[in-house]
C-alpha cells in the first residue's frame, strides 16, 4: 500500500518544496492537492518534479467543477490526475430535504460524467455533516450517493465518527464505492484543543488497524494521510506514516 498525503495538512507551513522534499524523504510516493494549489500549477509541477512524488488525486471546489471544466480538464491532464474530489458544500449551500440531497447527488453525477469520458472520475469527500440525519431520519450521504449510482466516495473516516456514527457499517456497506480513504485520527477528549481535537494517526482514539484491514477488501485506490490543523506537519507526518507501516507490517 503506497501512502498518500493531502497537502491542505501542511497549508500553513510554506514553501510547498520544502513539504514536498520532507513526504518524500519520510516514505510517501504521492500527494493529494486542494484547490488553492491547483490555481499555481508551474509551482506545483516545479516542485513536484523536484521531489520525484505523483500527484493521483485531488480535490476541486464545486464552482470550479462546473464553471470551469476545462481548466480543470487541463490541469488533470497535466498532473496525471485520475480522481477529483468535491471536499465541500458551504451550510447555506445544503439542501434541507431528502429530494434536495437526491437531486445534490444527481448534480455530481452529471459533473462525474463530463469528466469520466477523458479518463477522471469525480467523486464526493465527506465532513460530518453528510450522517446527521434529517427529520425523516435519513443520511444525506445515504441520500448522495442514492442520486448518483456510479458516484465514487472519499471516505473521512474521522469524520464520519464525528458525525456520530459507526464507520465500519459505511465501509461494508458502499465498499464498491469507495475509492479514497483518507486515514486521519481523533484525540482523547479534552486533548489537543489547538489542534482542533485531531490527533496523528495511531496516537488517537481511532482503530486504525481495524479500519485498515477492513478497507484492504475494498476498492481503495488512494489511502490519504490528513490532518485538519497539525501544529507541526512534520511530526505529523512522520509519526503517522511510522502508525500506518506498523499496522501493515504486523
Amino acid at each position: 500500500m503506497d501512502l498518500s498525503y493531502q497537502l491542505y495538512s501542511s497549508r500553513e507551513f510554506p514553501p510547498l518544496a520544502d513539504t514536498l522534499k520532507l513526504l518524500a524523504d519520510i516514505g510517501y510516493k504521492s500527494v493529494e492537492a486542494y484547490g488553492g494549489l491547483l490555481d499555481d500549477p508551474d509551482t506545483l509541477d516545479s516542485a513536484l518534479s523536484a521531489s520525484g512524488l505523483s500527484l493521483d488525486s485531488s480535490h476541486v471546489g464545486l464552482d470550479a467543477l462546473e464553471s470551469k471544466p476545462d481548466w480543470v480538464a487541463e490541469i488533470a491532464q497535466r498532473f496525471g490526475i485520475k480522481s477529483l474530489f468535491c471536499p465541500f458544500l458551504m451550510s447555506d449551500q445544503r439542501p434541507e430535504t431528502a429530494d434536495g440531497w437526491r437531486e445534490f447527488g444527481a448534480r455530481l453525477g452529471r459533473i462525474d460524467e463530463t469528466f469520466s469520458s477523458n479518463g477522471v472520475r469525480v467523486g464526493w469527500h465527506n465532513h460530518d455533516f453528510e450522517f446527521v440525519p434529517l427529520p425523516t431520519g435519513e443520511r444525506p450521504m445515504d441520500l448522495i450517493l442514492e442520486g448518483a449510482p456510479s458516484l465514487q466516495w472519499e471516505a473521512d473516516v474521522a469524520w464520519i465518527v464525528r458525525g456520530g456514527v459507526d464507520p465500519m457499517a459505511y465501509l461494508q456497506k458502499y465498499g464498491d464505492r469507495i475509492t479514497a480513504l483518507h486515514i486521519k485520527d481523533i484525540a482523547p477528549a479534552g486533548n489537543c484543543a489547538d489542534e482542533d481535537g485531531w490527533a496523528d494517526v495511531g496516537h488517537g482514539t481511532m482503530d486504525w488497524s481495524a479500519l485498515l484491514k477492513a478497507a484492504s477488501t475494498l476498492n481503495v485506490k488512494h489511502y490519504v494521510m490528513e490532518h485538519d490543523k497539525p501544529n507541526d506537519h512534520e511530526r505529523f507526518a512522520r509519526r503517522s506514516f511510522a502508525s500506518v507501516q506498523a499496522i501493515l507490517e504486523s
